[in-house]
């Protein structure tokens, strides 16, 4: 009973305690009431100091520095950690959207600059016709079309290679005519010239890649190597590529693409021209039943073939297609037979009639060919030859 009371005094007043001491001296008697009185007075000092020293208690352990010392280093690290990125937060959404708005700015930046590149780029091609050393090693990093024939599109950096290797020869002309008009119109010759050979050279591929024609690395170098004895003179090629470079204004790389082109061109010419090859065999049996007379021969076949004599001795270095070449491997009377011309257009017989050491005497039959330039105009026709420039003379 005893236990009951106390326990209750931690949790009842006292006004309500002692209501309760009295009803139970009520009940157990004057003995009973005597002690509990004795406990009332002891509770009554008590409850006071008890009650106090609970509230003092409870707030030294609210005390930071007591709460502290309960603590591990380590949580007292990671509160003060919770602690700065709580307060850090605050500011991570500005940090954000300040990140954000930069990236944005970066990339309008970046597309309005190539959005400017592209659209000068455009004009100065397409528009302004211009053809300045920039443009031409742009075009040669990027695949620009200038035009398009039978569906291939035409580079724009064969068409400017072509143009300016023939720049020099503009020039020098220029300054012999005496109207500047002239002048504008060699200019627009050149461009014509250069952008048809460009398509021509374009088509070519085109079908090569059909019939599956292919022109190695080392033809072509077998080509560089035969241009370097041009003329009779043995030229480095260091030496040879100077000249190449102050001549036409090509590189080394620009030069063997133009050969390159070339022997696809010629190869495809001879692969597709049925009627040449047959006017070819033709010419073999000719000359074969007179006994290598080649004037008979060329009167027998008329217009289909081109007969030439040299009239006298001329330098076996001449460029002509490679006949005066071929000729002084000859002995005077022995023909050479078949072979290619070697600007690709068309089949050549040669019969040496004299020679010394430095010239030749010779008469020669050419077979041209003719379906290549014969498809390059019906596509011309068609409409098939699509140009994306206009050709004018310089600004």
């Amino acid at each position: 009973m005893h236990n009951i009371i106390i326990s209750q005094t931690k949790i009842i007043s006292l006004p309500a305690y002692q209501k309760t001491l009295q009803r139970s001296a009520e009940c157990v008697g004057d003995s009973g009431a005597s002690r509990t009185h004795n406990l009332f007075l002891r509770t009554e000092l008590l409850y006071p100091l008890s009650y106090g020293a609970n509230l003092c208690y409870n707030y030294i352990m609210k005390l930071p520095w007591k709460k502290d010392e309960k603590k591990t280093e380590r949580e007292k690290v990671d509160e003060r950690r919770a602690e700065v990125l709580a307060k850090g937060r605050k500011f991570k959404y500005p940090l954000q959207w300040t990140k954000h708005r930069v990236v944005i700015n970066s990339v309008l930046i970046v597309l309005i600059v190539a959005a400017i590149i592209i659209t000068s780029g455009w004009l100065a091609l397409y528009r302004f016709g211009m053809t300045d050393e920039m443009l031409f090693r742009v075009t040669k990093i990027l695949p620009i079309p200038v035009a398009s024939i039978d569906g291939e599109n035409v580079a724009f950096s064969d068409y400017l290679m072509f143009y300016r290797s023939g720049l020099l020869s503009i020039e020098r002309q220029s300054g012999q005519v005496d109207q500047q008009g002239s002048v504008e119109e060699l200019y627009v010759q050149y461009k014509r010239a250069a952008l048809n050979e460009a398509e021509e050279y374009t088509y070519a591929l085109k079908l090569a890649r059909e019939l599956d024609i292919t022109v190695t690395a080392d033809e072509v170098a077998d080509e560089l190597n035969r241009h370097l004895s041009i003329g009779g003179v043995e030229r480095s090629e260091e030496g040879f590529m100077k000249i190449i470079e102050e001549n036409f204004g090509l590189s080394k790389n620009e030069y063997e693409r133009m050969l390159y082109l070339a022997l696809v061109k010629s190869k495809v010419e001879a692969d597709i021209d049925v009627v040449a090859s047959q006017t070819a065999t033709r010419v073999e049996s000719l000359l074969a039943e007179n006994g290598g007379n080649y004037s008979a021969v060329a009167e027998a076949l008329g217009s289909s073939i081109i007969y030439e004599e040299t009239g006298g001795l001329v330098s076996n270095q001449n460029i002509d297609g490679g006949r005066a070449s071929e000729a002084s491997k000859l002995s005077p009377g022995e023909q050479s037979g078949r072979f290619i011309s070697i600007n690709g257009d068309g089949y050549y017989f040669v019969k040496l009639i004299s020679k010394t050491d430095t010239e030749v005497n010779f008469v020669s039959i050419k077979v041209p060919f003719t379906e290549f330039d014969s498809r390059i105009e019906s596509l011309r026709n068609d409409g098939a030859i699509e140009e994306y420039i206009t050709i004018t003379a310089n600004e």
